[in-house]
């Protein structure tokens, strides 16, 4: 038995622009961007090696525990199938006493379950001889999703928890382009201050939105398929904003992302989301946007100059929880402790 326990954190992201274009078939016919940045909101996994193949996986967020004499006995059932999809998938021989939990709230829409699964590959193959680079250990928990639980989805929740900080990213499947954005300190600054983040409470299945999307898309919906190129465009657009330390332009191209997200599907957002944006506006936000697919989750406003606790105050008198949070530049981190 080793006599050290490895652990892994990895930050959510919030997804500024181009969501949705970094999901086959698009990414793959046409190509997708996108601009998003990552948080200082984590995944954290823990790995205590057993003497025995005995595997035991619990999570603080589930309040669950699961155990099995072997990896290979270890079925998928919609309990933890991440983290077991990764077990299997990398083949380990030990028995494990593994952790993870997360910082954010469940179904957030910050890509939390891509970060749980970049966070426990690293930690799994921090066993192995072989170590995989981070778009290696990005590629695979995507894979998981999609080859073991039949998940849809694209792969920039998985590149942002790898590789941390604000990036612009094109998506040519099966390739991932990463350009990280080096903005000022003031225009880093300006978004932290001006940005709003909360969570609705309400808990939405990502991968049914995206299956009804792209099923819309696959049919030549013209309205979808416009939709998906302006939000690939307004990516682009975003990208010279930031550069340029346009924060204005930031927060009304965050809105017309919006806008356009919402042309993709009916279920992308309801009567209870359109309410918050309203409120939102009312109170001095120039744009926002629900981050993820949509449907609920966390939402993102950009507020006029000194309008954000105004903005805040407003979403709590509708009981909505404010997050509040600073951009991480470090992405994924590994590191062990004596057992």
């Amino acid at each position: 038995m080793k006599n050290y326990i490895l652990k892994s954190r990895a930050p959510v992201r919030l997804d500024f622009s181009g969501g949705w274009t970094d999901v086959p078939p698009f990414s793959a016919e046409v190509g997708g961007a996108v601009v998003s940045a990552t948080i200082n909101r984590y995944t954290y996994s823990t790995v205590k090696f057993l003497p025995h193949k005995r595997v035991r996986l619990s999570s603080s967020d589930f309040n669950l525990v699961i155990e099995a004499e072997k990896a290979s006995l270890l079925k998928y059932d919609g309990k933890l199938d991440l983290i077991k999809a990764a077990i299997k998938r990398l083949k380990l021989k030990c028995g494990l006493d593994l952790y993870i939990r997360a910082d954010t709230p469940p179904n957030s829409g910050m890509g939390t379950s891509a970060s749980a699964a970049v966070c426990l590959i690293s930690t799994l193959n921090r066993m192995q001889t072989e170590k995989m680079t981070f778009h290696e250990i990005a590629n695979l928990a995507r894979a998981l999703e999609l080859e073991e639980l039949n998940i849809a989805g694209g792969k920039q929740d998985q590149f942002s928890a790898a590789f941390g900080g604000i990036n612009f990213m094109e998506f040519k499947d099966p390739v991932v382009f990463i350009s990280p954005l080096r903005l000022s300190d003031a225009t880093i600054c300006e978004l932290e201050k001006q940005l709003v983040l909360c969570y609705t409470g309400i808990s939405r299945l990502s991968g049914n939105i995206i299956s009804k999307v792209m099923g819309q898309y696959i049919k030549g919906n013209p309205k979808t398929v416009e939709a998906l190129h302006s939000l690939k465009k307004i990516a682009f657009d975003m990208k010279v904003a930031l550069l340029n330390g346009d924060v204005e332009k930031f927060g009304i191209l965050l809105g017309e992302n919006w806008k356009n997200q919402k042309k993709l599907h009916e279920s992308v957002t309801n009567p209870v989301v359109d309410g918050i944006f309203k409120i939102a506006m009312k109170n001095g936000a120039i744009g926002g946007k629900a981050l993820g697919a949509g449907g609920g989750g966390c939402l993102l406003f950009y507020c006029e100059q000194n309008t954000e606790e105004k903005v805040k105050a407003a979403l709590r008198e509708q009981n909505l929880q404010i997050i509040n949070f600073n951009f991480e530049f470090k992405g994924l981190q590994t590191w062990k402790i004596p057992q």
